[in-house]
């Protein structure tokens, strides 16, 4: 649709516009001219009047959901349910998936595609998701999640991190394939527990930044190791860092550590990450120390909310709502203010562009034409409810109604 207009709505709560998408960009935001309906929280009044046009009947209306940490390629959303299994550790569970996956078909496209629509009906339309990469399943993942964004029309637009989940030094060849898959457009390569899996911290960062910045890619590390091993990886990132030229390029995934650093360290370490341009993507589990969260937004630290897998081989539990994640991240860290809780939902919209190389993503003039209609007073109602999405606009096209995907 190369124009679109949905009128009446309440961008964040704010005074109702008429906001008019062109090729798939915003490209004009009005205030609305004439109020036709209001927001009695029915689909039904959110009616098409033309093709062109959408009268939004005074909905809270919010940027499409940004999942800045997700694994994709191996959930089995929609698939026969698979019960859990395996020990209860990294090493456990990337064991019971390597010996699990292949019964289960993992990766396909069925399920990557189904797992992608579930995110849809949620409002979620820009992705950051790990996919493996290893000495089993090669590079057929990326190609998997590719043909799954590619049947939805580019409606969720995927940014990929090729992800060793089987660890890098200690399984000659993956270095490779992190190269050939960063050669081949993947945006970030991935790294896992340097010191807990490879046992060789030192050997996998050298191995991953000469990858990164021979191809101008980013690295984004999954670090589970909590305590001082955790810190101690902190610091070997930030002085590899420092050496190389990613600064800005590097993310740590889960980073539990960073909820146990003493206050002595704690100063000097954030001071570090920030200096190095080191970003943060949290899953916000339940049962995980809170994250010193104040500190980082005031030395623009930028933090990314994610779902993780859902659904796979890993954990049952999930169901794609990055708005309900939000939520959990602002319980955990015992968020009750009415600014914290917006900035809370911001993470999980405008805050997240960067990670998906987006320089603005928000309901402004410039941005992809991703909007998110909810039936919510505000956006402090949206947070703690995480109503129905009434309609889902992405890149001007309307791809879920109702809780409903058209695509």
């Amino acid at each position: 649709m190369p124009k679109l207009t949905v009128a009446n709505i309440r961008p964040w709560g704010a005074d109702p516009v008429d906001l008019t998408i062109v090729d798939g960009v915003i490209s004009d935001i009005a205030p609305t001219a004439e109020l036709t309906g209001s927001a009695d929280g029915a689909m039904s009044s959110v009616a098409a009047a033309d093709a062109s046009r959408i009268d939004g009947r005074g909905l809270l209306a919010l940027p499409g959901l940004v999942n800045t940490h997700a694994h994709v390629d191996k959930s089995w959303w929609g698939q026969p349910w698979v019960s859990y299994g395996g020990r209860p550790t990294t090493q456990g569970r990337i064991a019971h998936e390597r010996a699990e996956r292949d019964k289960y078909g993992i990766p396909n496209p069925d399920s990557t595609q189904a797992v992608l629509r579930e995110f849809l009906r949620h409002g979620t339309t820009l992705v950051r998701t790990h996919v493996d990469v290893d000495l089993g399943v090669g590079l057929r993942g990326i190609e998997v999640v590719q043909q799954a964004a590619e049947a939805l029309g580019g409606a969720v637009e995927i940014e990929v991190v090729a992800f060793p989940q089987d660890g890098v030094i200690r399984r000659p060849g993956v270095l490779e394939l992190l190269d050939k898959a960063a050669a081949g457009g993947a945006a970030n390569i991935g790294g896992l527990d340097p010191a807990s899996i490879d046992r060789d911290p030192v050997a996998q960062l050298d191995g991953l930044f000469e990858i990164a910045e021979r191809h101008g890619v980013g690295i984004d590390i999954h670090l589970h190791d909590g305590g001082q091993l955790g810190i101690f990886q902190y610091e070997l990132i930030i002085d590899r860092v420092r050496r190389s030229g990613l600064r800005n390029k590097i993310n740590i995934s889960h980073g539990f550590a960073l909820g146990e650093v003493p206050d002595s360290q704690r100063g000097e370490l954030l001071a570090g990450l920030a200096d190095a341009g080191i970003t943060w993507t949290t899953v916000a589990p339940v049962g995980s120390r809170p994250l010193p969260w104040r500190q980082l937004r005031e030395l623009g630290i930028g933090v990314g909310l994610g779902t993780d897998g859902i659904r796979d081989l890993w954990s049952p539990y999930g169901d794609g709502d990055i708005l309900r994640v939000a939520n959990n991240f602002a319980r955990l860290h015992g968020i009750r203010t009415d600014e914290d809780i917006a900035y809370a939902v911001e993470l999980a919209t405008s805050r997240a562009a960067g990670f998906v190389h987006r320089e603005q993503h928000d309901l402004t003039v410039g941005s992809r034409g991703d909007v998110v209609l909810l039936d919510a007073e505000n956006v402090q109602d949206a947070l703690i409810r995480a109503p129905r999405r009434e309609l889902v606009v992405a890149a001007g096209r309307v791809v879920t109604r109702a809780g409903k995907v058209l695509i």
